[in-house]
C-alpha cells in the first residue's frame, strides 16, 4: 500500500512537467516519506513482538499460580544406577516441564482477551486485557478490540512459543521474578522498550 502510495505520487508529479531541480526534491522527499514509513512499520512490528510476549508471561504466570505450590511431581529417571540409587527428584507440579507444556499449548488462545492501545504521543502500542481478572473495572475508552488485534497477536505468540519453546520453559521453570523484562527484552530481545513499561500494564 506504501510503496504504490510513494509510485503514484512520483508519477502525477512527472505528468505535469517538473523542472529538473524539482524533480531532485521530490526524489529526496518521497526517499525520506519511505525511510519513515519502514521505521514506523518496523516499531509496529516490533510492538507486536513485544506485545505478545509479555502478554504470553502474564497469562503463564498466572496459570501457574492458579495450582498448589505444595503439589509436586517426579521427574527424572526411574533406573536404577549401578549404586543402587535412582535418578528421581520432586519438583512442584506447577513449574514442571511436562505442566509447562501443557500451558503453552493453550496460551496464545488468551491473546483474545487482548485489544490495542496506541500511546498518541509516540505512536507505540501496547496491549491490555479486556478484563481484569479480579473483575476491577478499567477505563478501556482507548483500547481497540477487533479481529485484527487478536489475530495478529496470537500469530505472533504462536511464533514466539514456536521459536522460544526452550527458553520459556527454562524461564518459567526457574525465574519468578520480573520475568517479562528478563525474558522479553534481555534474553530474546522482543522488546526494545520493555523497561520504560510498568510491570502491572498488562
Amino acid at each position: 500500500m506504501k510503496h504504490s502510495c510513494v509510485r503514484y505520487v512520483l508519477f502525477v508529479f512527472l505528468q505535469v512537467g517538473m523542472e529538473k531541480h524539482s524533480y531532485v526534491v521530490l526524489v529526496c522527499a518521497l526517499v525520506s516519506l519511505h525511510l519513515l514509513l519502514n521505521v514506523q512499520g518496523a516499531r509496529q512490528g516490533q510492538d507486536i513482538k513485544c506485545g505478545a510476549c509479555r502478554a504470553l508471561v502474564d497469562e503463564m504466570e498466572w496459570a501457574i499460580s492458579q495450582i498448589d505450590p505444595k503439589k509436586m511431581i517426579q521427574t527424572g529417571s526411574f533406573r536404577i544406577n549401578p549404586d543402587g540409587s535412582q535418578s528421581v527428584r520432586e519438583v512442584p507440579f506447577s513449574r514442571s516441564e511436562s505442566h509447562l507444556l501443557e500451558l503453552m499449548e493453550e496460551v496464545c488462545e488468551k491473546m483474545n482477551d487482548y485489544g490495542e492501545r496506541v500511546d498518541p504521543a509516540t505512536n507505540r502500542k501496547t496491549y491490555v486485557r479486556h478484563t481484569s481478572r479480579d473483575g476491577t473495572a478499567a477505563d478501556l475508552s482507548d483500547v481497540a478490540f477487533d479481529s485484527r488485534v487478536t489475530s495478529t497477536l496470537k500469530f505472533a505468540c504462536e511464533t514466539i512459543v514456536e521459536q522460544n519453546e526452550d527458553e520459556l520453559i527454562e524461564f518459567f521453570a526457574h525465574e519468578t521474578d520480573n520475568v517479562k523484562d528478563k525474558l522479553c527484552s534481555k534474553r530474546t530481545d522482543l522488546c526494545d522498550h520493555a523497561l520504560k513499561i510498568p510491570h502491572d500494564e498488562l
